[in-house]
């Protein structure tokens, strides 16, 4: 129902309520001009995502209509690769019809209920404004030219999510490690950035993928703990950073679970082929979660399943051989208690055992791994729109349940022929 919306939205937007404050460093180093990099870093972060976001405020003077615009496409006129890859990834749709779908049922003036979702789905002050115009004209925003939305917190997380705060732009030293001196400042477009080594570090992205510790646990877990399974792993000792793995050479993807090869590229897979004990096939399927770095899936709305199987001469399953395992932080809709956590940690490994009567039309075993990234909402999409209530919101509910159904896909698959009997 209705009201309890809000803890549902909790739960989409993987983000806490409170102010945000920059994780601990994670070991203190040896020289102390590195642990003072470490802490101006730190200054910077909590400084960067103080919650909710302030206003840009005044443009400075001789900044042309490009260089004050906070829109992704104008940004993109100079950075071409970034917005480019920014367009593909889910960070452009990280406002999309499943939260405008529950936003627009909401008072337009409930800019505190807004912001559960929005201060990591479109965290700019200005979004947020366009936000409230959009939910008071109950008019949803038109898609712009390149299939995305054209109002600006529609867009999601844009660019200047990450890189503007009181019009100065700020971003990663250039590739050869220099930043611009003052008189360089003067001449680049929007007076030139700030460089910091903030956007290379892990607690950067901390902001929206981490609960703090007194926010919504389950379990004596943390909702999002992202940032503290990578911190606890050896991806994080041995200097692996998160923009390393989803923003690889500085690419703007962020790709995650809904991408195949993503997925196939942190798993590793093991087969011990089906033989017969008498009657009964045995055989072992082994996931080892090998270059992910947290756990995997990290959050509560994936479902990934695990499965062995006979197969006829057809290349069709034989009903009643099936044997699988889901891989899931399970919760209720109500997020109100933990059902199971079956998820691998890094370097963790299912090891799922066949033992079944060998069918006696079977000639074969398939061995599978299949995701369902959007397992939660859709199930969460079917139950609001099951609601009477729901009405402002509801075509765009149907096409968010559209798309969440619409993603799954098979990891991993390899077929065993079966020991002649």
């Amino acid at each position: 129902m209705l009201p309890a919306l809000p803890v549902f939205l909790l739960a989409l937007a993987g983000c806490g309520q409170g102010g945000t404050a920059v994780p601990p460093i994670i070991a203190a180093p040896a020289a102390a001009a590195a642990s003072s990099d470490q802490a101006a870093i730190a200054t910077f972060l909590d400084r960067h995502w103080a919650r909710p976001l302030a206003a840009q405020g005044r443009v400075p003077d001789g900044f042309s209509a490009v260089e004050a615009s906070l829109a992704p496409a104008d940004c993109g006129s100079c950075h071409v690769e970034q917005y480019r890859d920014w367009q593909t990834a889910l960070h452009a749709r990280a406002m999309g019809p499943g939260l405008m779908g529950q936003l627009v049922e909401m008072d337009p003036a409930a800019r505190e209920q807004h912001q559960e979702c929005i201060r990591c789905h479109a965290p700019l002050a200005e979004q947020a404004d366009a936000l409230v115009a959009e939910i008071a004209a109950a008019k949803p925003a038109s898609p712009g030219k390149t299939g995305l939305p054209s109002s600006l917190h529609a867009q999601g997380v844009v660019c200047a999510a990450c890189h503007v705060r009181s019009q100065q732009r700020s971003g990663p030293p250039r590739r050869d490690r220099s930043a611009p001196d003052a008189m360089q400042q003067a001449l680049l477009p929007h007076a030139g950035f700030v460089a910091t080594t903030a956007f290379e570090d892990s607690r950067f992205c901390s902001a929206c993928h981490q609960f703090q510790p007194d926010e919504y646990a389950l379990n004596g877990k943390l909702l999002e703990n992202t940032y503290e399974e990578w911190k606890s792993s050896r991806h994080a000792r041995e200097g692996r950073s998160c923009q390393s793995c989803h923003m690889p050479e500085r690419r703007h993807l962020w790709r995650g679970i809904h991408d195949p090869e993503m997925v196939r590229s942190g798993v590793d897979f093991a087969i011990e082929n089906g033989d017969l004990r008498g009657a009964v096939v045995h055989a072992v399927l082994h996931v080892r979660n090998s270059g992910t770095g947290h756990y995997f899936p990290t959050y509560v709305t994936p479902r990934l399943i695990a499965e062995i199987e006979q197969l006829a001469s057809d290349g069709l399953a034989v009903p009643g051989t099936r044997v699988e395992h889901v891989i899931q932080r399970q919760v209720p809709l109500d997020l109100g208690s933990e059902i199971a956590d079956t998820r691998l940690p890094p370097d963790g490994e299912l090891r799922l055992l066949y033992e079944r009567p060998r069918h006696r039309a079977a000639v074969a075993l398939v061995y599978r791994l299949r995701a369902e990234p959007d397992e939660f909402y859709a199930r969460f999409y079917r139950a609001l729109l099951a609601d009477d209530s729901i009405a402002k919101g509801r075509r765009l509910l149907r096409t968010a349940l559209e798309q969440a159904e619409s993603s799954a896909f098979v990891v991993y698959e390899e077929r065993r022929e079966l020991p002649e009997p």
